[in-house]
């Protein structure tokens, strides 16, 4: 399983690709907004060129998205955004507009991440467009009473019967128990908080442990 950071900052992803365990980066408006310090001088060149940063850290796929709703915008975006750097992937929402954007990217040789998936038939409509990865939005489906792994389950289902080549990126994550259902329904990346990533290292018996080594350790001479 792959690990991806959900995250624009750059000392989240510089902190986690220091762990060896990060394979690339999924951004969104909301997580660029959270690191722009001053917003009314932040332009579209500043964020071209903060996901070119990006692109610089990590080697592997950069989500990168559209902040348009028409196809037609959609895809003069999106052909601008590939353009920064081989690893970016388009991220189009799974609407109409998206899917049109989505087939003609897929045609182009340009990557994409169908995002804001919350149902089966949306993730097969991606597939079927031509989509490179698909990110079903987990934990936004728990908040309103509805089982986010099982819309996994469903998926990886589905694309293993007709042999879909789309990757399945579980989004939306909370918690270390996301990841570990995500793993065992055979989805192909996991999208994390940094905060997630690092709760996947913690146990408290592993901390007990090493307080005890340690005090052993303490009494060796030299």
């Amino acid at each position: 399983m792959k690990f991806f950071i959900d995250t624009a900052s750059l000392d989240e992803i510089n902190a986690a690709a220091e762990l060896g365990v990060l394979d690339g980066v999924t951004t969104n408006p909301s997580l660029i907004a959270k690191i722009v310090k001053d917003p009314a001088n932040f332009t579209y060149a500043d964020f071209k060129a903060h996901i070119a940063r990006i692109c610089e850290i990590v080697d592997g796929p950069v989500s990168a998205e559209v902040t348009t709703l028409k196809s037609e915008e959609m895809i003069a975006q999106g052909e601008e955004l590939a353009a920064i750097h081989k690893n970016v992937v388009v991220k189009c929402p799974l609407t109409v507009e998206g899917l049109k954007a989505i087939r003609h990217f897929s045609q182009n040789g340009i990557k994409t991440n169908a995002t804001l998936v919350f149902s089966p038939t949306q993730a097969l409509l991606a597939a079927k467009a031509g989509a490179d990865f698909v990110s079903p939005f987990v934990g936004r489906l728990d908040d309103v009473s509805t089982s986010g792994m099982e819309l996994v389950r469903q998926i990886v289902t589905i694309y293993d019967n007709y042999g879909y080549l789309t990757e399945v990126i579980v989004a939306s994550v909370r918690n270390p128990l996301h990841v570990v259902e995500s793993a065992m329904a055979g989805a192909d990346i996991a999208t994390l908080p940094y905060s997630v990533i690092k709760q996947l290292a913690n146990h408290p018996l592993t901390d007990k442990g090493l307080e005890k080594f340690m005090e052993d350790a303490a009494v060796m001479k030299g």
